[in-house]
């Protein structure tokens, strides 16, 4: 019989070998370089990531990989100055105990910017594609903090088989997930080169105040002859927000964590408990003069259940508002027009933005609300010079696309291609189409459409009061026709109600159709723009 007592002594050993090595993934045991990461005001990865996932539940994949440099260091150097090769990754819990969430879990990738300042080593790819080919099987969220200066140069040991690391499977990997399931980038600091490049193929990026995401950093720019630049001065966050790039900007890095959290949220399931506020305020909201201007997001918070709306890419296209709200519990994905820029109007950046949207919502299974105060499409030269016809067509190809309900509620203005657009391609193509009281309908813009319809009238007038009196009157008796109470009359919408019933509307419109009618679960790729 094998001797018991020696396996236990050779057990121990074991243990106490592998425990020796796992102590140098702590924290604690790295104080030199994680002093160095607090004292730039940074968490450090493993911090991350014990505050995004749940208590005790994330199991880590790959912890003692080192960087492939064997040939140039002694495996002891490499184990205590490259832990994990600067990737930590692997599986658990999110939002079980801050949401209360049964179906919580989700792959979590971090790379460690104390490491080798986060680059992209050989074995770190190596262990992104092995997460990745997980996260394809399991189908879970993938969330992945990408702060880092992209590909690593010195990783020798794969210069015999490797010259460019061109046919590695990471960024076609992460890319493939596209539309499967939910893909989160969250950036500090610097992130450029194949971080920057993952962080674009994600769904939504979350970066803090202090990022610079960028497709080339210091070194690249310089070596290509394009000059010098402090990493600081190559995609700032004022100018990513601004542009489109960053989906949510944040403070610090506790709250992109928080905003991740709730991102998520509303791809998990529903809540069982929320609260609204009082509805009949809603029917103050709109100001009684049409001609004025109103703050689209006192409607969007009172109707929403309360602290459940979260706005994406707000700095960018500022006339169309996206983002996720919660009715009764349940999410859904709202487009809404903001009578503060352009009156309202969808411009080129507009349509991008709602589409692209659009097609995250139906890739999802999340139904869509739709908020319409649209007096039309920006027209004109300088409109046209952004290639207006082919950026507006995108909302009609994604609303004649999706299979999720959209329910669209008309505030107030609903002229033409516009408004069309704004309900999935025309007012029938929505679940249903409601107006509040205020709406008004026409196949343009009733001043415009006087200004068209009249002009040798108006012209004749030489008179300017009377020409004025003349116009006024006649944009009246437009309104009298257009007006929604009117309107609905001839069917091109289903119905007027009091702003007060929308959720009523919303909520038993949502139970009316069974989600399997709507979703199975069918793969459908998101632009990343």
């Amino acid at each position: 019989m094998p001797d018991s007592k020696k396996q236990e002594k050779e057990l121990r050993e074991n243990l106490k070998e592998f425990y020796e090595r796992k102590s140098w993934l702590k924290d604690e045991n790295r104080s030199e370089a994680v002093q160095k990461r607090k004292s730039n005001g940074f968490r450090t990865a493993r911090e991350n990531i014990a505050d995004i996932c749940d208590k005790d539940s994330f199991l880590e994949i790959g912890s003692l990989i080192v960087a492939a440099q064997r040939s140039r260091n002694d495996i002891e150097t490499l184990i205590r100055e490259t832990p994990a090769d600067g990737l930590i990754c692997g599986i658990g819990n999110i939002n079980s105990d801050h949401f209360g969430m049964e179906d919580s879990k989700c792959n979590v990738l971090s790379y460690d910017y104390t490491v080798m300042a986060g680059t992209q080593g050989a074995f770190n790819h190596k262990k992104t594609d092995r997460i990745l080919q997980m996260a394809s099987s399991n189908k879970r969220p993938v969330i992945f903090f990408l702060e880092g200066g992209g590909g690593r140069p010195g990783d020798v040991d794969f210069d015999l088989i490797s010259i460019g690391g061109l046919d590695i499977k990471t960024f076609v990997s992460y890319a493939g997930l596209s539309g499967l399931q939910p893909r989160v980038a969250i950036v500090s600091g610097y992130c450029f080169a194949g971080n920057a490049a993952l962080a674009g193929c994600s769904d939504v990026i979350i970066a803090t105040e202090n990022s610079a995401i960028g497709m080339g950093g210091p070194a690249m720019i310089e070596g290509g002859g394009l000059g010098v630049f402090h990493p600081k001065e190559i995609g700032p966050s004022t100018i990513q927000y601004k542009n489109g790039v960053i989906d949510i900007l944040v403070k610090d890095e506790s709250e992109a964590v928080l905003k991740a959290k709730q991102y998520l949220s509303y791809f998990q399931g529903d809540l069982k408990n929320w609260k609204c506020g009082p509805q009949e305020k809603l029917r103050e909201l709109i100001p009684e003069d049409r001609r004025y201007a109103y703050d689209i997001y006192k409607i969007i918070r009172l109707l929403a259940d309360e602290d459940s709306f979260l706005e994406l890419r707000a700095g960018f296209a500022q006339n169309m508002v996206i983002g996720f709200v919660r009715i009764e519990g349940k999410a859904f994905g709202l487009i809404a027009n903001s009578t503060r820029v352009l009156g309202g109007a969808i411009d080129s950046d507009a349509s991008d933005k709602a589409a692209r949207f659009m097609q995250l919502c139906n890739s999802f299974g999340i139904p869509m609300l739709s908020l319409c105060d649209a007096p039309g499409f920006m027209v004109g030269p300088k409109c046209e010079e952004t290639a207006m016809v082919r950026h507006s067509s995108r909302l009609f190809i994604t609303g004649a696309s999706l299979k999720v309900p959209l329910f669209t509620v008309v505030l107030r203005k609903a002229y033409g291609l516009g408004a069309m657009a704004m309900a999935g391609g025309g007012l029938h193509e929505s679940f249903f189409t409601i107006s509040w009281p205020t709406g008004e309908f026409g196949a343009m813009g009733l001043e415009g459409a006087v200004k068209l319809g009249y002009k040798k009238q108006l012209e004749a007038l030489n008179d300017p009061a009377e020409r004025q009196k003349l116009n006024d009157d006649l944009v009246k008796k437009a309104y009298s026709k257009g007006k929604a109470i009117q309107a609905a009359s001839f069917l091109e919408f289903d119905e007027v109600i009091d702003p007060k019933d929308t959720r009523l509307w919303l909520a038993n419109g949502l139970l009316a159709i069974p989600k399997e009618n709507y979703w199975n679960g069918t793969k459908q790729a998101i632009d990343s723009w």
